[in-house]
């Protein structure tokens, strides 16, 4: 790598160049990170919190994940990291002799997925696995960088700058760039061709796409927080400022049910919901059914995101469960994020809603015994890495996606529309995913979300090429996608291959002075390509026999 450093504007500019810039630490920009050192590639990699991860780490969410995780349907470097966060645990913690014999452990005994565990666990193993390329200078990793601009000349990206948090300005090229960011950021910045929001049925010829585009329509954010009960115990935070308008918040999205409530109504074929909260119940770890589908009518949320179940651990160990609160309740659907002017009041109030559900729950939550509130409830700062026990960002379920050169439609995997043949077998293929749902929660538009059953699914080569940038690859959720499709493809094993492909095909066109739409415009080179992934352990098809 080559660092040059000038005074430039009052501030200190430096210049950093390796062979792959990945601009986004999270599920994607890690694992393309990988991919690219393991072939022996230098990278520049920035984050714009302190920790890496993304979805898994900074902003609280456990994986979620299909249910055949533990034997199919994942990359085998994504299988080895699951096995090394549940290493972690059997080398640093007093779990029980049964939790430590379970070779499907699961910290936190949570349904949402087989391994819920602790975001700090998850930022340990992504250090290990990287650290060895840090301490080789092989890679650089600037933390709490923000990117601010983009230069491109024509068609190709020619330079990122980024600031750090002292306001420090750092201009980075590489020959590749990857845009790993929550949002597509260097999209925007860049001038490269996106979409966001919904797409209307003329477009994407979606049977379930509406009549008209909405670019602001996007699903619902949330700004997760973690808890534990303490019995006997008052934790009652101050009552929010805007309280009373969140607890009395009916958004149309809901049918009326209101937004601090544990009923949801039916919508797009669904059944009733009603909630149940049972806190700190004496479950048993091995009980727990991670099969979404068997959810049922009255789904229990103390367990749904739990990161630590304490019947897993040594007596003692912890006085109470520790729980993720990513629930229905704080589900933002009052306005994007990004993309509008009143985007940043969005932002604060999204946040808003997740500090007046925590009071709710505390004060005038409905308990099973008939009584109000848990005022034992307290945030687990020491979960989350920040002072206030809320998560660093809020978790994004939509980005900006490219103007890819092949878009994932719903009718391609959606098993209502394929006839019972599974979903559609691209000749470009470059991973593999699933999930339970075409999950698409509630909007800011007014949708109340919905979906459809997804057969298990392939990532084309063509959904993460743009039309015509060559050298930036998108690498989270910001691929060609609908805002239907992206549903399924928006989690984070998914997000694992999307990284792990255009690592690998970096490293694979510069190794051979080729750019990307060259390999998948030529059979003879996309075959070499795919059994260049397979060799690395990327799953490339699913057994033509499974379906949802």
């Amino acid at each position: 790598m080559r660092y040059i450093f000038e005074k430039e504007r009052g501030s200190l500019v430096a210049h950093q160049q390796a062979d792959l810039l990945i601009v986004g630490g999270g599920v994607g920009g890690v694992s393309a990170a990988l991919a690219a050192l393991r072939r022996g590639r230098s990278v520049i990699m920035t984050e714009q919190t302190p920790w890496l991860g993304g979805q898994l780490t900074a902003q609280l969410v456990p994986s979620d994940e299909h249910r055949r995780i533990e034997t199919t349907g994942r990359n085998r470097s994504y299988s080895q990291f699951r096995d090394l966060v549940r290493e972690h645990y059997r080398t640093y913690y007093p779990l029980t002799a049964a939790a430590r014999a379970d070779r499907h452990l699961n910290p936190g005994a949570a349904w949402v997925s087989p391994l819920s565990v602790e975001p700090k666990v998850i930022l340990s193993v992504i250090d290990g696995l990287l650290r060895p390329y840090e301490a080789s200078g092989k890679l650089t990793i600037l933390r709490e960088a923000t990117p601010i601009a983009v230069h491109a000349d024509g068609d190709l990206i020619s330079a990122v700058e980024v600031r750090d948090r002292e306001g420090t300005v750092r201009e980075l090229s590489a020959p590749y760039v990857l845009d790993a960011t929550e949002l597509g950021d260097l999209l925007e910045l860049g001038g490269v061709e996106f979409v966001t929001g919904r797409e209307s049925r003329h477009e994407t010829g979606e049977p379930g796409a509406p009549e008209t585009a909405d670019p602001s329509d996007m699903q619902s954010v949330t700004w997760c927080f973690a808890v534990e009960h303490l019995e006997g115990e008052d934790h009652t935070i101050d009552r929010p400022a805007d309280y009373d308008f969140f607890r009395d918040w009916r958004p149309p999205q809901l049918d009326g049910e209101p937004m601090l409530g544990f009923r949801r109504a039916a919508h797009d074929g669904s059944i009733a919901r009603e909630y149940t909260l049972h806190v700190n119940p004496d479950d048993d770890p091995f009980a727990i059914d991670v099969d979404h589908r068997n959810m049922g009518e009255a789904p229990e949320l103390w367990n749904y995101r739990r990161v630590a179940a304490r019947r897993q651990f040594e007596d003692g160990t912890y006085e109470s469960d520790i729980v993720i609160v990513n629930w229905p309740m704080n589900d933002y659907v009052g306005g994007p994020l990004f993309g509008t002017e009143d985007a940043s009041l969005h932002w604060d109030r999204s946040k808003s809603l997740s500090r007046s559900l925590l009071y709710w729950l505390q004060t005038e939550a409905p308990r099973p015994d008939g009584g109000v509130g848990w005022p034992g409830l307290r945030l687990a700062p020491q979960v989350t890495g920040t002072d206030d026990g809320f998560a660093m960002m809020p978790y994004f379920r939509e980005s900006r996606r490219i103007r890819a050169q092949r878009t994932i439609l719903e009718h391609d995997f959606d098993r209502a529309f394929r006839d019972g043949h599974g979903a559609e077998r691209y000749p470009d293929t470059v991973g593999v995913g699933h999930y339970y749902w075409l999950d698409r929660h509630a909007t800011t538009g007014g949708s109340a979300g919905g979906g459809g059953l997804p057969e298990p699914f392939e990532i084309p080569l063509g959904a993460l090429l743009p039309q015509r940038v060559r050298n930036l690859l998108p690498a989270a959720k910001n691929i060609g996608t609908t805002h239907i499709s992206n549903g399924s493809y928006r989690l984070q094993p998914v997000e694992w291959s999307i990284g792990e492909a255009v690592g690998a095909l970096a490293a694979y066109c510069l190794d051979r002075g080729i750019e990307p739409t060259a390999v998948r415009a030529d059979a003879r080179r996309l075959r070499d390509f795919q059994d260049e992934l397979e060799r690395g352990g990327v799953q490339l098809r699913w057994d033509p026999e499974l379906r949802w």
